[in-house]
């Protein structure tokens, strides 16, 4: 494991990472739901879903259950925003927990249910919701902000992400990696995990 990646808080960025995305989704309108996002496929309603279910599916790794049942697709309810809210108060909760990181978290999605040491499970959630707030974002017509130092663990854990072959098959954690030149540190992220960092302008919201 990276160095800078070992010696952060990880607990904590992952922390402000979820946060940023309460935050961002506390933002979607009904109208909105339908939105695309930079996530191919995904309206913002389905990525909402998703970062919904990954964090009830960490939380229960967490705990070392590692149902693969855990995962499954959730439904967001007449009211996503807070159901999405309730689910990061949930993770957030259960990763606070004192000895969270020695403990061994089994991620049945991940290399095919592998076990990982909760430092490096931690890191996997904390770099898909920097990622996921972006995408929520843009797909919102708004931006997420970080803190640098979030943004420097961030860029060491994504250019740790494996890459190859495997970034190319059907259900990709992350694309292959995109060329970016210019930009923000942000936009170096999502690139290296396969984003855009100019997808459309036309997918804003307008503000009238």
């Amino acid at each position: 494991m990276n160095e800078l990646v070992a010696k952060a808080d990880l607990v904590a960025l992952d922390a402000q990472a979820v946060r940023a995305s309460v935050e961002v989704a506390a933002q979607v309108r009904p109208t909105d739901l339908s939105r695309p996002t930079p996530c191919l496929g995904w309206t913002v309603y389905g990525l909402l879903a998703h970062m919904a279910t990954q964090h009830y599916g960490f939380a229960a790794a967490s705990g070392g259950d590692g149902d693969l049942a855990r995962w499954k697709l959730r439904s967001l309810g007449d009211d996503p925003v807070a159901s999405y809210r309730v689910a990061a108060e949930h993770v957030m909760a259960a990763f606070a927990v004192d000895g969270v990181l020695e403990r061994m978290f089994p991620l049945p999605e991940v290399r095919s249910g592998s076990v990982f040491p909760g430092t490096q499970a931690i890191s996997f959630h904390f770099i898909d919701y920097v990622v996921h707030s972006w995408d929520l974002a843009k797909a919102l017509g708004t931006e997420v902000v970080f803190p640098p130092d979030l943004l420097d663990v961030a860029l060491a854990v994504a250019e740790a992400v494996p890459g190859g072959k495997a970034r190319e098959e059907p259900g990709a954690a992350f694309a292959p990696p995109r060329t970016s030149s210019g930009g923000s540190r942000l936009d170096e992220i999502v690139a290296i995990l396969g984003r855009s960092p100019s997808w459309p302008e036309s997918s804003r919201r307008s503000t009238i």
